[in-house]
């Protein structure tokens, strides 16, 4: 299990990953039920719905559940103007 910091850790993880590599990586999380797989398989088997428009989704819903699982926040970027600043004080 991968562990996440923030939101951007999920981002670059779950970005490159495609429609069988993305249901092995997020398993170990729960996220999803066997179902869910069954019918999303069932949607693009039978022409309903394409792989990528199925995986955008499935990638949306882990982002929310790991977010919401794990309370993950945006990262946080320091510039150069919040280092002077802190050193000012």
């Amino acid at each position: 299990m991968v562990i996440f910091e923030d939101l951007t850790d999920v981002d670059e993880w779950l970005d490159p990953l495609e429609y069988i590599d993305f249901w092995e990586a997020v398993a170990p999380y729960r996220i999803f039920s066997i179902a869910d797989r069954d019918h999303c398989d069932g949607l693009i088997a039978g022409g309903k719905v394409p792989q990528a428009t199925i995986l955008k989704g499935l990638k949306h819903i882990a982002y929310d559940g790991l977010r919401n699982r794990f309370a993950l926040r945006h990262r946080y970027h320091q510039t150069i103007a919040d280092q002077g600043l802190r050193s000012l004080h």
